[in-house]
């Protein structure tokens, strides 16, 4: 639905002896400071200082009264205001009153439809052997290690060591791209396939020199479409060794003695983050659920947060992978449009959730506050303290206090939901026998 409709508009009118009491209190903090010709600070007439000063005295006025009587209106009015409010026409006369036009976004009014007794399909939270081994596999990776090849040329899946000076091909004099003592994963899946091609049979001491042909819609622009030659000198040659699957790896990766102990834990693991993976996604399906049954207007500051949320999300990614977000071959004003009817749906159903909370009495309380509060810190490595007092500065404070009480909401959603869970598929291995089923909300409750 158009967003139009959470438009509202108020004519903002103060009277004119407010406004003198508030422009004769502005002059004298000025007439204090103004240095006029003629007169020492502070002893200048008022008349003289308001016609000096006519503009600052007015602006000063108008952003003191007109945000309090603003604020005043919509109490009167019994309205609910999203974002802030533009304020237009002013009309600043002496000895008349002040008259400002607000024009803002307002919280629809809706009705809510069923929410309890929802139904949702629900995974099984199983874990298989194979996704054990994975995860074992994946610690093999990160504890591997990294040995110098000196009896060989180098070879697929080796790392070399280099460093190189690429230039346009066809502008020889311009500014190099240089890298000084890199590494080069040869058929790593974020090495370039020329680098690769050339580099295979190369050995410590040699130079090689190849050209590159970028697509037009690489990443970097300043590459983009682009063919640049480059010279690449070999300093040496390592390849990784992974350790070996035995009781070693478990002393050295974790507390446990011995294999067995190791992948009993990975499992414990593994199960516990698939039922919190599990119920997300049916938390997530309710949500969708609600937000089809319902039908109203979002303010459109609302839609704009969400999208200026995900396209920092999006920022974030990109400066992970080292790529400039600003040089990217990205079009992001089609990337805004493209995302709105997500971020319009995630609306709706922040709004619903609050709704919900609202008619069941959910609060948050400030051991909760104070606990979502830790983990933020945990993450952002500052202490907690320091985090509230920032939060309670900027006024995000209340975002993260809304939000989690909209997680409460949810949870209160899916706790009360009819949960439909699909048959699991056995998992024959060593440790199913005996292993009992993740418990489920119904069997919690």
């Amino acid at each position: 639905m158009e967003a139009a409709h959470c438009k509202r508009e108020l004519l903002i009118e103060i009277p004119p002896d407010v406004v003198n009491r508030e422009t004769e209190s502005v002059t004298k903090e000025y007439a204090k400071v103004a240095r006029i010709p003629g007169f020492r600070p502070g002893r200048a007439p008022h008349s003289l200082v308001q016609r000096r000063f006519r503009d600052e005295i007015q602006s000063d006025v108008v952003q003191s009264l007109v945000p309090k009587f603003f604020e005043n209106a919509v109490r009167q009015n019994n309205l609910s205001v999203v974002g802030r409010p533009r304020f237009d026409d002013l009309k600043f006369e002496a000895d008349q009153p002040l008259r400002v036009k607000a024009t803002f976004e307002v919280y629809p009014e809706f009705q809510l439809r069923e929410y309890k007794g929802l139904e949702v399909e629900e995974e099984p939270a199983t874990v298989t052997e194979d996704d054990v081994a994975k995860a074992l596999e994946n610690l093999r990776e990160h504890w591997a290690t990294f040995e110098v090849v000196s009896d060989r040329a180098a070879e697929m899946d080796d790392y070399v060591m280099v460093s190189y000076e690429g230039r346009d091909a066809s502008d020889p004099s311009s500014t190099p791209v240089a890298w000084r003592e890199g590494s080069v994963h040869l058929g790593g899946k974020g090495t370039i396939r020329e680098f690769t091609d050339n580099l295979i049979g190369a050995k410590p001491g040699e130079t090689r020199e190849f050209d590159v042909t970028y697509p037009a819609d690489f990443p970097q622009k300043k590459l983009a479409g682009k063919t640049l030659h480059y010279r690449v000198e070999i300093q040496s040659i390592k390849r990784r060794v992974l350790p070996a699957v035995d009781d070693e790896l478990a002393r050295t990766v974790s507390e446990f003695s011995t294999l067995e102990e190791l992948k009993r834990d990975i499992r414990r693991k593994l199960e516990a983050q698939r039922r919190r993976d599990v119920e997300q996604s049916a938390k997530l399906k309710l949500i969708e659920k609600l937000v089809e049954a319902h039908e109203f207007p979002v303010p459109e500051a609302l839609v704009e947060a969400r999208l200026e949320r995900k396209l920092e999300r999006l920022v974030g990614q990109l400066l992970a992978q080292g790529i400039d977000p600003r040089t990217a071959s990205i079009d992001w004003g089609k990337m805004r449009e493209e995302a709105r009817p997500d971020a319009e749906r995630e609306a709706r159903g922040m709004m619903i959730l609050s709704k919900i909370a609202e008619a069941e009495k959910i609060e948050l309380s400030e051991e909760e506050l104070d606990e979502a509060i830790r983990e933020m810190a945990e993450e952002g490595r500052e202490t907690p303290a320091a985090l509230k007092t920032r939060l309670t500065e900027t006024g995000e404070i209340d975002k993260l206090k809304s939000s989690r009480r909209n997680q409460k909401a949810l949870d209160f959603i899916y706790q009360n939901a009819k949960i439909v869970r699909r048959a699991s598929q056995p998992d024959h291995g060593p440790e199913a026998a005996g292993r009992p089923e993740p418990m489920g909300v119904e069997e919690q409750r």
